[in-house]
């Protein structure tokens, strides 16, 4: 079985840290784990200290895509295998993670955690973002992402690699497009998602339509531009 690490960020999670942590100790304790604290202004990091929690803890607030590169960090120097984002807000859930090991050890690269690659995507306009990104990644791959936006991916070492050492490498639809179009293996597995139970989403109606404007114009334009750097700083070490 690969060595895999779950990476959970966490930003004002306070409500929902002690649960998700605690589930992933109970009920999967053959995967190691390790919270970001991506400089929460809340109780966070204190909780996680509290209850003796792996951590990291940034001093300041980088954003999602900082708080993950630090987190893949992690995995690489470490040692790991692969490495998994799992949202910190409970929405995630662990118990596909056996599933989406299977895709990556078959000879996938990325796997995402999908919501829509058996069930059909509403046509609502929460989802209208999620259908112009996909739109745009099929018009310049030619390959499918039914789920684009979904945050539960799980990495295989050589993109743990290449994560954690790009600084332009967010974990967002733009970079998954473009490490197709180089070559990546990229698979989808069905999952389901919970809700959020506590805590509120910095995701608005207005940051939604930005983010989605966002990924098209670098997914259509600004990606063609990228330079892809694959030498890597973190030789196999014995461990």
């Amino acid at each position: 079985m690969s060595k895999l690490l779950i990476v959970i960020p966490a930003y004002n999670e306070e409500a929902n840290i002690v649960k998700v942590v605690n589930g992933i100790v109970k009920n999967y304790p053959q995967y190691d784990y390790v919270v970001v604290n991506d400089g929460s202004r809340d109780k966070t990091a204190a909780i996680c200290r509290e209850h003796g929690f792996r951590l990291i803890d940034l001093p300041v607030n980088l954003g999602l895509a900082g708080a993950f590169q630090t987190g893949l960090r992690y995995a690489a120097e470490n040692g790991y295998d692969c490495a998994m984002q799992l949202d910190a807000d409970g929405q995630h859930r662990p118990e596909y993670i056996a599933a989406m090991l299977e895709e990556l050890e078959s000879g996938a690269d990325i796997v995402i955690g999908s919501r829509f690659l058996t069930i059909k995507k509403p046509k609502s306009l929460r989802m209208l973002g999620s259908y112009i990104i996909s739109w745009s990644i099929r018009l310049t791959t030619g390959r499918a992402i039914c789920d684009p936006t979904s945050g539960m991916r799980l990495f295989n070492r050589a993109m743990v690699e290449e994560f954690a050492q790009n600084l332009n490498y967010g974990p967002e639809p733009d970079t998954i497009s473009y490490l197709i179009k180089n070559g990546a293996i990229v698979r989808e597995v069905q999952v389901t998602m919970g809700e959020r139970e506590a805590g509120q989403s910095y995701l608005t109606f207005w940051r939604s339509i930005e983010y989605m404007v966002k990924m098209s114009i670098s997914i259509l334009l600004i990606q063609w531009f990228r330079k892809r750097d694959t030498e890597t700083p973190y030789p196999e070490r014995s461990l």
